[in-house]
């Protein structure tokens, strides 16, 4: 049997093959109290809108080891979305395939690969369950969490999906990423629109991001002007950060949009069609939005009133 050490080794080197671009392990414990208090201030002052499910599973968001039953760590996994050529109107993460299958998928083979060294129970998340996701990559040292709120990877920048694969076994634990390297840095909290991003925290109620993907009801007034020509979701806080010039275009097939895709114009977006959305998004992450909402978003949206 491979020893501790050795085996943290093997899967790290398991995670690049299969296509992540990072990789860190935590102990699976109990969330800081610290973190506990600030989401549970958030979500009181109703900060998250109508995103009721982060209200439910409290228990389990706050301890993994009451999600996955006799779990002892956390495999924490980044995949670049970088996109080598960016699509107006649509966010960078949104223009491949669902990225919650291809993390997922890669964190399937990842399991496989460990069990072929040791027997292994183990459970794989992407943003698909109650996992604080950006606090256990900072406490699997890939990172810290910007003032744009995002997990920004040194010299890498913040265009990562993450995901994690909470296991049964005992590894080697990388040290928690303790220093922020945003210094004086303000420039995403200054170019955010609609001023969601502040110095004292964020307010999805007000992010572009929520607006348009989240919320279902009739969009603020006016807000048309904020969104310019972007209808789903929103990029500036990365787009201005400037740990971003590190970024490089990802070339994982999945993520690459599709040639139709490419080919949209704003004349297109405005008379889209219900079956042209199906065959634009099928299988995305744009179809958590629905074609009724799209258009709702496509119709306020400043460059269509042109």
């Amino acid at each position: 049997m491979m020893e501790r050490k050795e085996l943290t080794l093997f899967i790290k080197s398991e995670a690049a093959r299969v296509g992540f671009d990072a990789c860190g392990i935590a102990k699976a414990t109990a969330v800081d109290e610290e973190t506990v208090a600030f989401i549970e201030g958030w979500t009181k002052e109703g900060k998250h809108g109508t995103m009721h499910y982060l209200e439910r599973n409290c228990e389990k968001r706050y301890d993994p080891t009451l999600l996955v039953e006799g779990c002892r760590s956390i495999i924490v996994v980044a995949l670049n979305y970088t996109p080598k050529r960016a699509i107006e109107g649509i966010s960078n993460y949104a223009q491949g395939s669902d990225y919650h299958k291809a993390v997922k998928e890669r964190l399937y083979m990842l399991l496989k690969s460990i069990n072929e060294k040791i027997p292994c129970q183990g459970r794989a998340f992407c943003d698909s369950a109650p996992v604080l996701e950006r606090y256990w990559a900072v406490q699997s040292g890939l990172g810290w969490i910007g003032r744009n709120r995002q997990l920004i990877i040194p010299g890498k920048g913040s265009c990562f999906f993450i995901g994690e694969l909470i296991v049964d076994i005992e590894l080697e634990y990388d040290e928690p990423y303790r220093q922020s390297h945003c210094g004086n840095c303000n420039k995403c909290i200054d170019n955010c629109p609609t001023g969601a991003l502040k110095r004292e925290g964020f307010d999805a109620r007000e992010c572009l991001s929520y607006l348009t993907i989240e919320y279902r009801g009739e969009l603020p007034e006016n807000i048309g002007e904020k969104m310019g020509n972007c209808f789903y979701g929103c990029d500036r806080c990365q787009a201005v950060c400037p740990h971003n010039r590190f970024a490089t275009p990802n070339d994982t097939a999945e993520l690459q949009p599709k040639p139709e895709l490419i080919r949209m114009n704003a004349e297109k977006w405005r008379t889209l069609t219900k079956e042209q959305y199906n065959v634009l998004f099928s299988g995305s992450a744009v179809e958590r939005c629905g074609y009724e909402q799209l258009m709702r978003n496509i119709k306020e949206c400043k460059d269509s009133k042109k």
